[in-house]
Protein backbone atom coordinates (compact mmCIF):
# COMPACT_ATOMS: atom_id res chain seq x y z
CA UNK A 1 0.00 0.00 0.00
CA UNK A 2 1.39 3.41 -0.98
CA UNK A 3 1.63 6.20 1.58
CA UNK A 4 0.39 9.76 1.19
CA UNK A 5 1.08 12.89 3.28
CA UNK A 6 -1.48 15.68 3.14
CA UNK A 7 -0.84 19.19 4.42
CA UNK A 8 -3.44 20.94 6.57
CA UNK A 9 -3.48 24.73 6.14
CA UNK A 10 -4.65 25.95 2.74
CA UNK A 11 -5.05 22.32 1.67
CA UNK A 12 -7.78 20.81 3.86
CA UNK A 13 -8.24 23.66 6.38
CA UNK A 14 -8.98 27.26 5.38
CA UNK A 15 -7.14 29.78 7.60
CA UNK A 16 -7.18 32.47 4.90
CA UNK A 17 -10.94 33.02 4.95
CA UNK A 18 -10.83 33.42 8.74
CA UNK A 19 -7.82 35.79 8.56
CA UNK A 20 -9.65 37.85 5.93
CA UNK A 21 -12.72 38.00 8.19
CA UNK A 22 -10.62 39.12 11.15
CA UNK A 23 -8.88 41.74 9.04
CA UNK A 24 -12.26 43.05 7.92
CA UNK A 25 -13.41 43.11 11.57
CA UNK A 26 -10.33 45.10 12.58
CA UNK A 27 -9.87 47.38 9.55
CA UNK A 28 -13.04 47.26 7.43
CA UNK A 29 -11.15 46.08 4.33
CA UNK A 30 -12.43 43.25 2.14
CA UNK A 31 -9.87 41.63 -0.16
CA UNK A 32 -11.11 40.49 -3.55
CA UNK A 33 -9.80 37.34 -5.19
CA UNK A 34 -8.10 39.57 -7.76
CA UNK A 35 -6.18 41.42 -5.03
CA UNK A 36 -4.87 38.09 -3.71
CA UNK A 37 -4.09 36.45 -7.05
CA UNK A 38 -0.44 35.39 -7.01
CA UNK A 39 0.14 36.70 -3.46
CA UNK A 40 -0.09 35.60 0.13
CA UNK A 41 -2.56 37.53 2.25
CA UNK A 42 0.37 39.21 4.04
CA UNK A 43 1.76 40.39 0.70
CA UNK A 44 -1.60 42.01 -0.12
CA UNK A 45 -1.67 44.05 3.11
CA UNK A 46 -0.51 47.65 3.45
CA UNK A 47 3.14 47.84 4.52
CA UNK A 48 2.27 48.94 8.07
CA UNK A 49 0.00 45.89 8.56
CA UNK A 50 2.43 43.19 7.33
CA UNK A 51 2.64 41.50 10.75
CA UNK A 52 -1.11 41.40 11.30
CA UNK A 53 -1.67 37.97 9.76
CA UNK A 54 1.09 36.45 11.91
CA UNK A 55 -0.58 38.02 14.93
CA UNK A 56 -3.86 36.33 13.98
CA UNK A 57 -2.17 32.97 13.34
CA UNK A 58 -0.48 33.16 16.75
CA UNK A 59 -3.77 33.83 18.56
CA UNK A 60 -4.83 30.88 20.74
CA UNK A 61 -7.94 29.29 19.25
CA UNK A 62 -7.45 30.66 15.74
CA UNK A 63 -7.03 27.21 14.17
CA UNK A 64 -9.79 25.48 16.17
CA UNK A 65 -12.83 26.29 14.00
CA UNK A 66 -11.48 26.73 10.48
CA UNK A 67 -13.67 25.80 7.53
CA UNK A 68 -12.92 22.51 5.78
CA UNK A 69 -12.16 22.76 2.07
CA UNK A 70 -15.05 21.52 -0.09
CA UNK A 71 -15.07 17.74 -0.62
CA UNK A 72 -11.94 17.22 1.53
CA UNK A 73 -13.75 15.03 4.04
CA UNK A 74 -15.25 12.55 1.60
CA UNK A 75 -12.14 12.39 -0.61
CA UNK A 76 -9.78 11.87 2.35
CA UNK A 77 -12.07 9.14 3.66
CA UNK A 78 -11.70 7.31 0.34
CA UNK A 79 -7.95 8.01 0.12
CA UNK A 80 -7.62 6.57 3.62
CA UNK A 81 -8.96 3.25 2.31
CA UNK A 82 -6.49 3.12 -0.58
CA UNK A 83 -3.32 4.65 0.97
CA UNK A 84 -1.50 4.84 4.28
CA UNK A 85 -2.68 8.40 4.85
CA UNK A 86 -0.97 10.94 7.11
CA UNK A 87 -1.86 14.54 7.86
CA UNK A 88 1.32 16.59 8.12
CA UNK A 89 1.43 20.16 9.41
CA UNK A 90 4.35 22.39 10.36
CA UNK A 91 2.29 23.29 13.41
CA UNK A 92 5.32 24.21 15.53
CA UNK A 93 5.48 27.44 13.52
CA UNK A 94 2.45 28.48 15.60
CA UNK A 95 2.81 26.61 18.92
CA UNK A 96 -0.66 27.59 20.15
CA UNK A 97 -2.09 25.74 17.16
CA UNK A 98 -1.10 22.22 18.26
CA UNK A 99 -4.16 21.39 20.39
CA UNK A 100 -6.46 23.32 18.04
CA UNK A 101 -5.23 21.35 15.03
CA UNK A 102 -5.51 18.01 16.81
CA UNK A 103 -9.08 18.76 17.95
CA UNK A 104 -10.01 20.11 14.50
CA UNK A 105 -8.76 16.92 12.83
CA UNK A 106 -10.61 14.68 15.30
CA UNK A 107 -13.85 16.63 14.77
CA UNK A 108 -13.69 16.93 10.99
CA UNK A 109 -11.97 13.67 10.01
CA UNK A 110 -13.27 11.13 12.56
CA UNK A 111 -12.18 8.21 10.33
CA UNK A 112 -8.53 9.14 11.01
CA UNK A 113 -6.65 8.27 14.19
CA UNK A 114 -4.09 10.26 16.15
CA UNK A 115 -1.42 7.91 14.76
CA UNK A 116 -2.01 9.49 11.35
CA UNK A 117 -1.15 13.03 12.50
CA UNK A 118 2.33 14.50 12.23
CA UNK A 119 2.41 17.98 13.77
CA UNK A 120 6.02 18.97 13.28
CA UNK A 121 8.36 21.87 12.64
CA UNK A 122 10.09 20.71 9.48
CA UNK A 123 8.45 18.58 6.81
CA UNK A 124 11.79 17.30 5.49
CA UNK A 125 11.22 14.28 7.74
CA UNK A 126 8.27 13.25 5.55
CA UNK A 127 9.17 10.35 3.29
CA UNK A 128 5.85 9.08 1.99
CA UNK A 129 5.26 8.02 -1.61
CA UNK A 130 3.06 11.06 -2.33
CA UNK A 131 2.75 14.51 -0.75
CA UNK A 132 0.04 17.10 -1.31
CA UNK A 133 1.01 20.59 -0.12
CA UNK A 134 0.44 24.21 -1.13
CA UNK A 135 4.04 25.28 -0.44
CA UNK A 136 6.88 24.10 -2.67
CA UNK A 137 9.43 24.65 0.12
CA UNK A 138 8.03 21.44 1.63
CA UNK A 139 9.08 19.49 -1.47
CA UNK A 140 12.78 20.48 -1.27
CA UNK A 141 13.92 17.26 0.45
CA UNK A 142 10.93 15.14 -0.50
CA UNK A 143 11.84 12.06 -2.55
CA UNK A 144 8.33 10.93 -3.48
CA UNK A 145 5.74 12.33 -5.90
CA UNK A 146 4.78 15.93 -4.99
CA UNK A 147 1.45 17.48 -5.89
CA UNK A 148 1.07 21.23 -5.50
CA UNK A 149 -2.37 22.07 -4.11
CA UNK A 150 -3.44 25.21 -5.94
CA UNK A 151 -3.96 28.36 -3.89
CA UNK A 152 -4.04 32.07 -4.69
CA UNK A 153 -0.43 32.41 -3.50
CA UNK A 154 1.06 29.71 -5.76
CA UNK A 155 -0.75 30.19 -9.09
CA UNK A 156 2.41 31.38 -10.87
CA UNK A 157 4.61 28.47 -9.75
CA UNK A 158 5.42 26.03 -12.52
CA UNK A 159 7.11 22.66 -12.71
CA UNK A 160 4.81 20.67 -10.43
CA UNK A 161 1.81 18.48 -11.02
CA UNK A 162 -1.14 20.26 -9.46
CA UNK A 163 -4.21 19.36 -7.51
CA UNK A 164 -6.81 22.05 -8.18
CA UNK A 165 -9.29 20.98 -5.48
CA UNK A 166 -10.42 17.80 -3.75
CA UNK A 167 -12.56 16.64 -6.66
CA UNK A 168 -9.43 16.87 -8.83
CA UNK A 169 -7.50 14.91 -6.18
CA UNK A 170 -10.11 12.16 -6.32
CA UNK A 171 -9.84 11.98 -10.11
CA UNK A 172 -6.03 11.72 -9.96
CA UNK A 173 -5.52 9.50 -6.93
CA UNK A 174 -8.55 7.25 -6.50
Amino acid sequence: MLSIAIDMDETIADPITKAREWYYRDYGKVFSEEELYGKTLSEALPIDHKGKILEYLNTPGFFRDLAVYPHAQEVLEELNKKYKLYIVSAAMEFPHSLKDKYDWLMDNFPFLTWRQFCLCGDKSLVQTDIMIDDLIRNFTHFKGKPYLFTGHHNVHIQGYDRILNWEDAAAKLL
